[in-house]
Parts: structure tokens; sequence; C-alpha cells
């Protein structure tokens, strides 16, 4: 995980801290259901802060006989099980606490706290949220937002930024939801903003699970890197025909790479073996994020 993946982490662990703690007492002042939802939404995000970090410094054990490419993987099993406690504690409770309100409703009292405690979380959450976006922002390039989503390989970035996002639209709704619940005197809307605070946290959870799921079972490298890898190694003078290039990121720093070749027939084994290890250097200082090369002497054609 990168020095600013890291930075975007730590503001989203103090953002979401002090927003919990102010939501909890507001919640329990004024009974709100809706910020008794959005109380548990920061502690959640609270603890996912400290799962990313804790799969971070996993990720970070060398390798060993055991896992002899290291344990960069730690960090896609860890921002998957965040996605599933977005989904499991985020979501599920507050639907919960929604329907609960709606069936047993009670006027929310004393609503000028829960503004209050709304503004104060706004400010931190987009505080959060805007370090979240710089960071993002940088790591993307020039790729779209949805794109750079669909080919990062570092989740500890979007996850933040999902989390943020999503902690922002569930305090607008909120603010919504009790606001039209004092103008009408329908205490009803302040469970039906906690049943789409609900549905905001599933929906992101679900969205984040699937980006992970692919990260976790095994992504390859981008495709301009696997065409590099592709045209370095047609330059080397004994190969005649790159079979296959095979990618494999075991983090979001760590690709392996795989590649099969026919080597020309009159091409000596010392010359094989310089134009291999130049490849290796090549590649290597092109693209640090490649840690492991294996070159595979094969005369076929390319794989079907």
């Amino acid at each position: 995980m990168a020095s600013a993946s890291k930075k975007a982490i730590y503001a989203a662990l103090v953002g979401n801290t002090l927003v919990a703690a102010t939501k909890f007492i507001a919640a329990a002042v004024t009974g709100s259901s809706a910020m008794l939802s959005e109380g548990i939404h920061s502690l959640v995000d609270t603890g996912n802060q400290v799962l990313l970090l804790w799969g971070d410094r996993q990720s970070r054990k060398p390798a060993d006989e055991q896992f002899p490419f290291g344990h960069g993987r730690e960090i896609y099993f860890w921002s998957f099980i965040v996605a599933i406690l977005i989904f499991a504690l985020g979501a599920g409770v507050s639907i919960y606490e929604g329907i609960h309100h709606l069936l047993h409703p009670q006027s929310v009292k004393n609503p000028l706290v829960n503004y209050i405690v709304l503004g104060l979380a706004i400010v931190f959450e987009g505080g959060s949220l805007w370090v979240a976006i710089r960071v993002f922002k940088h790591a993307k390039g020039s790729r779209g937002y949805f794109a750079a989503v669909h080919y990062g390989k570092d989740p500890s970035l979007f996850v933040v930024l999902f989390e943020d996002a999503a902690a922002m639209a569930g305090l607008l709704m909120a603010f919504i939801g009790i606001a039209l619940g004092q103008i009408t005197g329908n205490p009803a809307f302040d469970g039906i903003a906690s049943i789409l605070i609900g549905l905001i946290l599933g929906g992101t959870a679900i969205w984040l699970a699937y980006e992970t799921k692919s990260l976790l079972i095994g992504e390859s490298a981008d495709p301009e890197i696997v065409q590099t890898i592709r045209e370095y190694c047609m330059e080397l003078p004994p190969v005649k025909v790159v079979n296959e290039v095979l990618t494999l990121h075991m983090g979001p720093e760590f690709i392996l790479v795989n590649v099969s070749v026919d080597m020309a027939d009159k091409a000596t084994a010392g010359e094989i073996e310089q134009a291999i290890a130049a490849f290796d250097q090549r590649i290597k200082s092109t693209f640090p994020a490649i840690k492991r090369v294996f070159v595979e002497a094969e005369a076929r054609g390319p794989r079907s």
C-alpha cells in the first residue's frame, strides 16, 4: 500500500471516530432512528479503516517457505471483509432500525441537536472525502473514475473513497429525513431515512465486494503492461514467437510474469541466457511492480 493510500485511511479513521461519537450522543439525546443508523455506519467505517491498516501490515510480511510469493494478497482479503461488514452491519442494522421505527414511531426530541451534529459530521466527513478524492485522483491518472476503480489494483484507495462518499450521502439523507419529520410532524420520515441509508450502504457494499472479488481471485496486470512485456520480448534476438504472456497481481505492488516463447533453433544456450537476463532487467526497471519473471522456451504457436 502506498503512503498516499495510508494517508487517506488515517484521515478516514480520525474523521469516522469523531463522527461516530457525536452521532451516538445525538441519537441518545433525541431518539432519532436515522441518527442511530448514521452512528452505526460511522462505527462500522471506523472498524473498516482498522482492518485495512491490518491488511496492509499483513501484506508486508516477507515471503517464506509456505508463501513463496509473499503475503501481498492479504490486502485483497481484508478489503473483501470490509465490504461484507458494510453490508451485514452497516446496511443490515440501518434497515432494521428503520423498519422498527416505522412499526413503532417515536417523535424526535431536540432536533436542533441533530442538526448541529449533522453539520459537524459533514465537516469531518467532508475533510476525509476531500483527502480520499485527492489521493484517488492522483492514482487514477488519465482514466475516468469508474475505469480507475475497475482496473485499480490497490483496493484500499477505492474502498475509502466509496465509504466516504456513502457517508456523505447518508448524512444528507439523515438531514432530509429529520427535517421532513419536523416540518410535517410525521415521525415516519425518520424511519424511511434510516432505510434509505441502509440501501445506500448495501449498494456500496455490493459494488466493493464485486471489485475486490476479482482481485482476490487473481487479476492480470493492466493491458498496457502486458503489451509492453510482449514488445520487449519480441525485440530479443533469439526469440521467434511470443506464444503467451501471463501476468498475475500478487498484491498492489507485486506482479508475477510468465512468458512462453519460441526460440530460434540456432540460438546457443549462452545467447538465450543473456537475452533472458536483459529482458528481466528491462521490464523490472520499466515496471518496478514486476518482482518475479519466468520464461518458458516452447516450440509452438500461441495457445487457443
